[in-house]
């Protein structure tokens, strides 16, 4: 199996190769991006697990110039972000379903013997650690809220 870098490499020359100008420039950026994390882990290459995180973060920061450029009234700006979001999460795993992510609490609830609200913390880092990247923080956060309380 092709690590996610080759595939990010791979596809950019399909992009240049198919005068995608949109995709060409978000992979590039993608690709600058992890460039950037890798320099601030003082790594040469980061993992897939490190790059799906870069990826997250970049997902999200589409998703809120979206609503930023929708607020502004710049819809052309907004459609933009979307079409950029939707490249970068191809790359993304498949995220948890409402019930996968209720197990996977679960699981960790039982695991680290949480009791309540003060626990959430040691809840929130052990379903991190399962997920890999299938859900983002906000839902997971508020999953173990509704399950704690």
């Amino acid at each position: 199996m092709e690590s996610l870098t080759q595939q990010i490499n791979q596809d950019i020359k399909k992009a240049m190769i198919a005068k995608d100008a949109l995709r060409l420039n978000t992979l590039r950026m993608l690709k600058s991006a992890v460039g950037y994390a890798a320099i601030e882990a003082k790594k040469d290459s980061l993992s897939d697990p490190e790059i799906v995180a870069v990826l997250q973060k970049e997902a999200k920061k589409r998703k809120d110039a979206n609503e930023q450029f929708l607020k502004g009234g710049r819809e052309e700006q907004a459609a933009q972000e979307l079409q950029e979001l939707e490249i970068l999460e191809s790359y993304l795993p498949t995220p948890f379903t409402e019930g996968e992510l209720e197990e996977a609490v679960k699981s960790a609830i039982a695991e680290t013997g949480a009791t309540g609200k003060k626990d959430m913390g040691k809840v929130i880092k052990a379903v991190q650690a399962v997920s890999a990247g299938r859900a983002d923080g906000k839902s997971i956060s508020q999953m173990v809220g509704k399950l704690l309380s």
